[in-house]
């Protein structure tokens, strides 16, 4: 990962964040998938390939809280119909570092380019990879500037036995990376505490910007 975006994102999983200084940074995007803005604490990156004079005017002319302008509805609006994109949702993102050895839940490897989870993710990231446990699906891939995320699945059956905190710990095992990333929308609280209690911890919110 050698682009703005990617340094930003690396430094803060090491804990690293920009300074809280309510200002926005805006820079390019990482390729023609990714563009997003990502809010830490007091500071904003806005990565897109729209001009960044149009970026800070949308700010300015945001109503609110400035500090809040970059998840603001308003701005996000604009930003969508600027880029004729579209959003899913404001996401939490985290990240936790890698662990050491082989996980301790069994998994086997799903390499079925048809199976619905991998044609899913294939749209979203790259070099993915899948696991499949008794009641539980584990996903691996490259997503926004490079950096590897994962995304779980646990079937309603198998919920109450702790198996998506063991899906997202696996994950840990398994990055082929220092780090590895994870996003949850903040009012599945159910996902939330899984991650959290798997080790991962927030680094700020994220929203990305989908091609239609």
């Amino acid at each position: 990962m050698t682009d703005a975006l990617a340094g930003i994102l690396a430094a803060a999983a090491q804990g690293r964040f920009p300074p809280p200084d309510g200002a926005t940074t805006v820079v390019r995007q990482p390729n023609v998938r990714d563009a997003g803005v990502l809010a830490f604490t007091a500071h904003s990156v806005v990565f897109t390939d729209e001009d960044p004079r149009w970026v800070r005017a949308a700010l300015a002319a945001t109503p609110g809280d400035a500090l809040a302008a970059t998840m603001n509805p308003h701005f996000l609006g604009a930003l969508l119909a600027r880029t004729g994109r579209q959003m899913n949702t404001i996401d939490l993102l985290t990240v936790a570092p890698a662990l050491p050895g082989a996980p301790e839940l069994e998994l086997r490897e799903i390499r079925d380019p048809g199976h619905p989870r991998v044609a899913r993710a294939m749209k979203f990231r790259d070099e993915v990879r899948v696991w499949g446990a008794e009641g539980g699906v584990l996903i691996l891939g490259r997503g926004v500037a490079g950096r590897w995320e994962t995304a779980i699945e646990v079937a309603e059956e198998a919920r109450g036995q702790r198996l998506g905190e063991r899906l997202a710990r696996a994950a840990r095992h398994l990055v082929p990376d220092t780090v590895v990333w994870a996003q949850q929308s903040p009012g599945n609280a159910r996902s939330v505490r899984t991650f959290q209690a798997a080790g991962y911890r927030p680094v700020g919110s994220e929203a990305l910007l989908i091609e239609g």
